[in-house]
């Protein structure tokens, strides 16, 4: 009985991979090109920009502090930094452009120098992404950069998807001052 659910196991694990490979060529596409759009845009560098002037400082008790704060008011009724964030300029233009996606992405959000969202067309789940690869394989790599994170099925909407990062770059230096994720959903490729 063990080996069949290692082989089980095994199966689904190269089910797995091999689907996430099917995509990857569309994926570094779409990142090259409407998500790079997206990353290079006014509104997503001047919002970076700006939220880096603030945030540059903070060491990691204080991104822990925010993160914690942020975590806790997801399931609350008062939700006044996560409010404060979706309620920004930025975060609007985001909506918007999930909005035009017809379906294509089903989250963006944008994170500053030190990981942490300057805004999002969507609630995520944690403030500080900077522990992750969505924003260490983007903005500490810099220019160029892709992170195409492995498919996973959206419970809510029973869809595949995948999560396709970028670095933000300024233009007026090239050096990465950001990152922004998008969640793609394979299927509208």
């Amino acid at each position: 009985m063990k080996f069949f659910a290692i082989a089980s196991l095994s199966c689904l694990f190269t089910i797995h991979s091999v689907h996430a490979n099917d995509f990857l060529d569309e994926l570094t596409a779409l990142a090259n090109g409407r998500i790079a759009e997206v990353a290079s845009s006014s509104e997503v560098v001047a919002a970076v920009k700006s939220q880096n002037e603030t945030t540059g400082s903070y060491d990691q008790a204080k991104i822990d502090s925010l993160d914690k704060t942020w975590r806790s008011e997801t399931d609350a009724a008062d939700q006044p930094m996560i409010d404060m964030v979706l309620d920004n300029p930025l975060s609007a233009y985001l909506a918007d452009v999930q909005e035009g996606s017809d379906g294509l992405f089903t989250e963006i959000f944008v994170m500053d120098g030190k990981g942490l969202n300057v805004g999002q067309s969507d609630v995520t789940s944690d403030y500080w992404q900077g522990d992750e690869a969505k924003w260490k394989d983007t903005f500490l790599v810099g220019k160029g950069a892709v992170h195409v994170s492995d498919l996973e099925e959206d419970e809510s909407t029973q869809t595949l998807q995948s999560q396709v990062s970028v670095p933000v770059v300024d233009p007026d230096t090239g050096a990465a001052i950001g990152a922004v994720t998008f969640g793609v959903n394979v299927e509208g490729l």
